[in-house]
Parts: C-alpha cells; sequence; structure tokens
C-alpha cells in the first residue's frame, strides 16, 4: 500500500512537470512567433533622407531650358534646390545629359551655376495665418 501511494504521488509529479513543460513550451512557441510575424504585421518606417544630409539640396530630375532672369543666357541644364534658404540654381550641361558634358574635350567638363530665382520658405508660415 505504501508502494502504491508512492507511485500515485511520483505519477502526480510528473503530471505536474509534464503540464509545466508544455506550457512553458506553449509560451516560447508564442513569443517566437510574435518575433517572426513583427515585420510583417507592423513594419519599420524607412526614411530615405534623414535630415543629416550635408547638402541638403533638392535637385530636379530630368534637364531644363534655363533662363538668367535677365535674360543674359538661355542654356539646357539642370534645375537644383537650396532646401535651407530657397535658392533656385541652373546648372548648365548644354546638352540633354544630366551632366555637364563636351564632346570637344578629354577632359571633365565643370558647371557653374547661376541664379534663376528663390522660394521664400519664411512666407509660407505666413500663408496659413489668419488676416
Amino acid at each position: 500500500m505504501a508502494n502504491g501511494s508512492l507511485l500515485s504521488y511520483e505519477m502526480e509529479t510528473f503530471m505536474k512537470t509534464d503540464r509545466f513543460v508544455k506550457l512553458l513550451l506553449l509560451v516560447i512557441a508564442v513569443a517566437t512567433s510574435v518575433i517572426a510575424l513583427r515585420p510583417y504585421l507592423a513594419p519599420t518606417v524607412v526614411k530615405a533622407q534623414d535630415g543629416t544630409n550635408p547638402y541638403p539640396f533638392y535637385i530636379e530630375p530630368g534637364t531644363y531650358m534655363l533662363r538668367a532672369p535677365d535674360a543674359s543666357r538661355q542654356v539646357l541644364g539642370r534645375v537644383v534646390i537650396d532646401m535651407r534658404n530657397g535658392n533656385v540654381w541652373g546648372f548648365p550641361t548644354t546638352s540633354s545629359d544630366p551632366y555637364p558634358s563636351s564632346p570637344a574635350s578629354s577632359t571633365p567638363v565643370t558647371s557653374h551655376p547661376f541664379l534663376l530665382g528663390n522660394f521664400a520658405w519664411s512666407d509660407v508660415d505666413k500663408a496659413n495665418q489668419p488676416k
């Protein structure tokens, strides 16, 4: 009889341990699933520009006919906006190429900008205020 009660005690202990192990495995499985599914359920935000760029310029895609405000020049080139102060610069390329080039020269060509205009960033806040 004593042997039977010992066997029953060992069986209860084994069953409690077995339940605990199964519960622990379930917790591990759920936690692993959450870690694995998180990138799909809540993807992290990716930023192309984080504001730490030392040259805060926006370069307009393509080439355009650039006209100086004083009508002193008209040439094909790239439009570049200085996002710090709103200055709009024209960089001549003299062709539809996106970079300055010269078929007659075997050395790289340097394009010097000229001012096309200005965006008044400071007036943006003024435009939203009631009068």
